[in-house]
Order: structure tokens, then C-alpha cells, then sequence
């Protein structure tokens, strides 16, 4: 099971999380977070973020 983000803590990566219900469901949105910056609110209480997309850089 991924690991999951509550709202205002620090992304661990940048890239796209999607907001999960408080047992694991889809809620079909998604944010773009940058690593180390808060997570923003979700839409519903209790939710909180997995990371989907992680960003991929170039080297």
C-alpha cells in the first residue's frame, strides 16, 4: 500500500498526488505538489494524498 500525505505536510517528492478517501477510494482529483512545500487542503475532510506521478528530471 502506497504511503499516504495528510494536507499541510511537506511533499516528499515533486510530482502528483491524488486525493484518497479515509478507506483507500479514489476521489478523481489530483494535485501538483513541488518537494519540500506543504500539500494544500483537500476537498473533504479526512482525505489525504498519494503520490501518483512522480516528476521525472532529466539528467
Amino acid at each position: 500500500m502506497p504511503k499516504r500525505y495528510k494536507p499541510g505536510e511537506k511533499a516528499p517528492a515533486s510530482g502528483q498526488y491524488e486525493e484518497v478517501g479515509p478507506r483507500g477510494g479514489k476521489t478523481g482529483h489530483e494535485v501538483t505538489s513541488v518537494e519540500g512545500k506543504p500539500l494544500p487542503p483537500t476537498s473533504k475532510p479526512g482525505q489525504q494524498y498519494k503520490l501518483v506521478d512522480r516528476t521525472k528530471h532529466k539528467k
